[in-house]
């Protein structure tokens, strides 16, 4: 089983690129605070890289910064390859499918609320033209589609 879940803060504000096929990725690292630390030391950190893809990574480069505690789940992914000098060289990221925010921002209006991201989430398709339903954004039950009684659930 290849499962990582890690919470720490960016170590740069994350900048979103896209491949020549456009599809939207950023890598970014994160500093994760070891457990313990020895008596009279400072409290040590591992740095580590993370590479998301697709929304996720629009998620993380529109609403993360340099500084901000994050939380990401997903899976570790390795690689190598040869540098200029002839030598290997190793690789090691966590491929993020999850982000959460683990801390509110101060100066926004949705102070305390509780936002994630799913890679694998997508918005069911509608069949006729009217509008999309509403988001869950502030636990109003206003937001909230009523489905009739004579329709399939969705699941």
């Amino acid at each position: 089983m290849n499962n990582v879940s890690l919470i720490g803060r960016l170590t740069a504000d994350p900048e979103l690129r896209h491949t020549q096929s456009g599809i939207a990725n950023v890598r970014f690292s994160i500093a994760v605070d070891r457990q313990f630390s020895k008596p009279g030391e400072e409290r040590q950190a591992d740095f580590i890289n993370i590479v998301a893809w697709r929304q996720t990574a629009e998620f993380i480069c529109r609403y993360f910064s340099k500084g901000q505690r994050i939380a990401v789940t997903g899976r570790i992914q390795t690689g190598s390859y040869t540098a200029q000098d002839g030598s290997k060289r190793y690789t090691f990221d966590v491929v993020a499918d999850n982000v959460e925010f683990c801390e509110s921002k101060r100066d926004s209006s949705n102070s305390g609320s509780y936002q994630s991201y799913q890679n694998s989430y997508q918005q069911p398709q509608r069949q006729d033209n009217s509008s999309p339903a509403p988001s869950y954004s502030s636990g109003n039950t206003e937001d909230f589609l009523e489905l009739p009684d004579d329709e399939d659930l969705p699941f």
